[in-house]
């Protein structure tokens, strides 16, 4: 992943429903060679695509990776699932970065929020 230590922390707002979410979720190889620059195109791919909503990032001490991409509509989800250059990155990552992962696509239903107020 691209290193983000210098945006602050928060995460994507709740946006109205209906929309998408693609959930990734990893357990990466020893052999990351390539993969930042490769994770850093993807995240400025993805901000081109319409509909494109956001993405947030975890990863665990023990290795696991969670990765939310927000879609406006189905539409826009398959715009990035069948884009070349993401497709090649998918197929890279089979071959040498991952050691397993997970996918699973959701509609979302019910979205909200909530933010503490700045103190003075």
């Amino acid at each position: 992943m691209s290193d983000h230590s210098h945006v602050p922390v928060a995460p994507v707002e709740a946006f109205e429903p209906p929309y998408y979410v693609a959930v990734f979720t990893t357990v990466r190889t020893q052999d990351q060679s390539g993969y930042g620059e490769t994770s850093a195109r993807m995240e400025e791919l993805v901000r081109d695509i319409p509909g494109y909503l956001g993405m947030e990032h975890a990863q665990t001490p023990g290795g696991l990776g969670i990765t939310v991409g927000y879609f406006r509509d189905a539409d826009a989800l398959t715009r990035w699932r069948t884009n070349a250059e993401h497709q090649a990155a998918q197929k890279r990552g089979r071959a040498d970065w991952y050691q397993s992962y997970t996918l699973h696509v959701a509609k979302v239903e019910r979205s909200h929020g909530f933010t503490r107020a700045q103190e003075s």
